[in-house]
């Protein structure tokens, strides 16, 4: 037998690790255009992946009446060829380029989001520019668009979720504000939307004037005043005054409406109001609050529904804003939801009333506050690691007239807020009698035991 040599094998050091850097949000720098594009640029060494935020005042409240649906049709149209070319062309275009091109239709205005790779990135602003200086709006494209929109109404009614979302906006807010009605549109008003009445809205609504452009990204070796100059720069458009914004107001009477959906084996909980939005100081003390009641698998309500009873996988507390604005003509929704089996429905419901009640008379621990903060701050330099999250937060700053600085001041104020003023601002945010519940289930099950609650009048909607 041959003697068997020895093996050696060298490892590579293990690394180890560094000392915690201190963290902020980046801070952007912020220009103006010669079209009057306002600018917001952001330098993130690493990042090759750029992106791109176009932040348009072409708010819902600004559609037509009885044209629901305009700006959404709009926003999809945008990328759906322009006067260089055709839709194929254009996607063929971008799709050379690496890059993606979304945009949606919102309350506060028209969103358009751009990522590429810093390489293309002037190719890629030069088509962005292009949709937005020339959009084609053919009538086959619209057209197109518009029987897209309406095969999609039918499914998401029939989805409880969003079904419950339809049903609370209604409810909520007066019949005359646009928020009482769905974002992008019913049958009725999408079935009227052409291209005539997109480009109408288009013309009276998107300018560079009252425009805004993030970008975010690794700019090392890219001149970009003067890829700007030449791409987003060349937009022109006339100047107008910003639109009147009719402030948000709602009914939040307690009350329960039951979306009736014979033979469902669960029903979906969404109980809502509306509250401050991030202009006021109880925003931070709010966002605490809510997360320690339902913002994760440890909070107050999963405590009790999932790991106690077992009613449900999961139930969420959050806020989201609806409009943010500096006159105090904002709002955002407070809301809490979740799914239930359809036979535990009241009982779920009359544990859920009492993790309110039990919150308002002992309040949180200093224990669910810490977590609170170490969840909410702790992980944000990892929220934010991508261009696209930067710049998302960005423009969602300037959407809702916030200052630049808001966001790192926010995990600031987070870090500091107490348990007592984070109680205080989740009891407030949910009280118990001021709270508009919307179940979508089977009515023939769960009305009663609904009604015996004693958590407001109880009323069954069956379209």
């Amino acid at each position: 037998m041959s003697d068997t040599a020895a093996v050696t094998m060298t490892f590579h050091p293990q690394p180890q690790a560094g000392e915690p850097q201190p963290w902020a949000f980046p801070a952007p720098e912020r220009g103006v255009l010669a079209n009057g594009l306002t600018l917001l640029r952001c330098h993130r060494p690493g990042q090759q992946v750029v992106a791109v935020e176009i932040n348009l005042a072409a708010p819902l409240d600004a559609e037509p009446e009885g044209l629901d649906g305009v700006a959404t049709i709009m926003s999809r149209a945008l990328s759906e060829g322009t006067d260089k070319h055709s839709a194929e062309e254009f996607a063929a275009e971008l799709e050379r380029c690496g890059a993606t091109l979304d945009a949606h239709a919102d309350h506060p205005g028209v969103r358009v989001s751009l990522e590429v790779p810093a390489s293309r990135l002037a190719k890629a602003l030069g088509l962005l520019a292009e949709a937005l200086r020339a959009p084609a709006f053919a009538d086959d494209e619209v057209d197109r668009l518009v029987r897209n929109r309406l095969d999609e109404i039918p499914h998401e009614l029939a989805n409880p979720q969003r079904r419950a979302a339809k049903q609370l906006s209604k409810e909520l807010f007066p019949a005359g504000l646009r928020m009482s009605r769905p974002r992008q549109g019913t049958e009725e008003t999408v079935s009227r939307i052409d291209s005539t009445a997109v480009r109408a809205f288009y013309e009276a609504h998107v300018r560079p004037a009252t425009a805004t452009a993030v970008v975010v990204g690794d700019l090392t070796g890219i001149d970009l005043d003067a890829v700007l100059a030449d791409t987003l720069g060349a937009w022109t458009g006339n100047s107008a005054e910003p639109l009147p914004v009719p402030p948000v107001t709602a009914d939040d009477t307690g009350r329960v409406v039951i979306v009736d959906r014979p033979g469902a084996v669960q029903t979906q909980l969404l109980i809502g109001r509306i509250g401050a939005d991030r202009h006021d100081r109880v925003w931070a003390p709010q966002v605490l609050g809510t997360y320690c009641l339902g913002g994760t698998l440890t909070s107050r309500l999963d405590k009790v529904l999932r790991e106690e009873k077992g009613y449900t996988y999961g139930v969420r507390a959050f806020g989201q804003v609806l409009r943010s604005t500096a006159d105090g003509k904002g709002a955002s929704m407070l809301a809490i939801s979740g799914s239930v089996d359809t036979p535990n429905t009241g009982p779920a419901l009359e544990d859920l009333w009492k993790v309110l009640r039990t919150l308002a008379e002992g309040g949180l621990t200093d224990a669910e506050r810490d977590v609170a903060v170490q969840n909410l701050v702790g992980v944000a330099p990892l929220k934010f690691e991508t261009a696209a999250s930067v710049a998302g937060t960005l423009a969602d700053q300037v959407e809702q007239e916030l200052p630049d600085d808001y966001q790192a001041q926010l995990y600031a104020r987070l870090a500091e807020t107490g348990t007592v003023e984070a109680t205080s601002a989740v009891v407030k945010a949910f009280p118990v009698d001021r709270l508009v519940t919307i179940l979508v289930g089977d009515a023939a099950q769960i009305e009663e035991p609904v009604r015996a609650l004693g958590i407001g009048e109880v009323s069954v909607v069956t379209n």
